[in-house]
């Protein structure tokens, strides 16, 4: 199940994971794994992503509402 956007964010923001591990001072894997929904990152992670990616947190998360 995909909860996070964090792929489609970096993509859309023209970032790589070498990147976003960088500035979170992770693991590239860590990363890897946060973008293809294997693992989560924390709430606050995802803030602190939502920070270096300069986007709104909710951004980066699926919605569980459909528009229906």
């Amino acid at each position: 199940m995909e909860i996070n956007r964090i792929k489609v964010v970096l993509a859309e923001t023209r970032r790589k994971n070498k990147w976003l591990a960088e500035q979170l001072d992770k693991d590239e894997s860590t990363i890897s794994q946060w973008c293809t929904n294997a693992r989560q990152p924390s709430l606050d992670t995802l803030s602190n992503i939502a920070n270096v990616l300069n986007v709104d947190i909710r951004i980066l998360l699926h919605s569980t509402k459909s528009n229906l």
